[in-house]
């Protein structure tokens, strides 16, 4: 029987192996073996997922090799989400969150993580999906009220139409009844400052507990 920091060390590996076989097993181990699906994700695989991701930004891989681990990664997370929906339905309800990746982006690993990271902290996630127009931000706030409203960005030159987003919210009437966050790859705390979002996420641990602090 694996260790937990052990089955979390395959479960990085494999994932850097691209291998979505190993990952599935891996995953399936957690459950028969009772260790934790939280802690699998969160210091395994999202692991594995940020170093290729390095990798991918120093040029030592390249955009395939990025979709093929997070499409490792989601067949393991797909495996351990009804464990994870036993975990959320334990919580209290903490408040809705609307969470989508940025138009002109389809790149939607992070924002995943992020998303099932807020699921199992007990809220309710409503997800947006990928390359998600400006005006569905707003139109989600208007209809759903979350209280936090988040975008993904993987590209600079998607990141720039976060300021979008808030502008566009502030035109509709309604940026103070919403809490902003943004979050991604070229993201920085500098950047959200600037164009005035109120939560910068730089992980999904990060966000999970800025949000928490933001609705609490």
């Amino acid at each position: 029987m694996a260790t937990q920091e052990e089955l979390q060390e395959k479960g990085k590996a494999a994932v850097m192996d691209f291998d979505d076989e190993a990952v599935v097993e891996v995953a399936e181990e957690c459950i028969s073996e009772g260790l934790d699906p939280v802690a699998l994700i969160q210091d395994g695989f999202t692991i594995g997922m940020n170093e290729i991701g390095d990798q991918f930004e120093q040029g030592t891989l390249f955009l395939p090799h990025v979709i093929a681990a997070s499409e490792a990664m989601s067949a393991g997370v797909e495996v351990l989400t009804p464990e994870l929906e036993k975990l959320s339905s334990k919580m209290e309800d903490k408040g809705t969150i609307a969470i989508g990746t940025i138009e002109g982006d389809i790149h939607t690993i992070g924002k995943d993580i992020v998303a099932t990271m807020l699921k199992i902290a007990g809220f309710n996630v409503i997800d947006l999906g990928r390359d998600v127009p400006i005006a569905d931000y707003v139109t989600a706030v208007k209809e759903q009220k979350p209280a936090i409203v988040g975008s993904s960005a993987l590209m600079t030159t998607t990141m720039v139409l976060q300021t979008q987003i808030e502008e566009q919210l502030k035109e509709a009437g309604v940026r103070d009844s919403v809490k902003t966050m943004v979050g991604g790859a070229p993201v920085t705390q500098d950047w959200a400052d600037k164009i005035g979002a109120d939560i910068y996420g730089e992980n999904a641990s990060d966000v999970v507990v800025k949000c928490k602090a933001a609705i609490e």
